[in-house]
């Protein structure tokens, strides 16, 4: 049997205590995608090892977008036409000789 070592288990472990999601409170069958419910309040949750625990609450999936991702808001927008072009020539595997 092949099993990790238990010190490799408990880095990978640790490594997502801290992390936050925001679950939308509607009623029904559980959390379904962010898109759909975009006004709906949200609970922010922080993962501590064991159990999503309460953090913070949301008004909206834009309030929460801003807590769970406070540094896209201090970044500057790039300029249009600069950056890497998806359709640049180049020599692919995928494209034909």
């Amino acid at each position: 049997m092949d099993d990790e070592p238990l010190s490799e288990w408990v880095e990978r472990r640790d490594a997502k205590i801290g992390r936050l999601r925001a679950v939308p409170v509607v009623p029904g069958d559980g959390p379904k995608g962010a898109h759909l419910n975009p006004d709906a309040p949200r609970v922010i949750e922080r993962w501590n090892g064991h159990a999503w625990e309460p953090h913070a609450c949301a008004a909206g999936l834009a309030d929460a977008q801003r807590i769970l991702y406070p540094e896209a808001g201090n970044t500057p927008a790039s300029p249009p036409g600069e950056g890497r072009q998806p359709l640049a020539p180049g020599t692919g595997r995928h494209r034909k000789p």
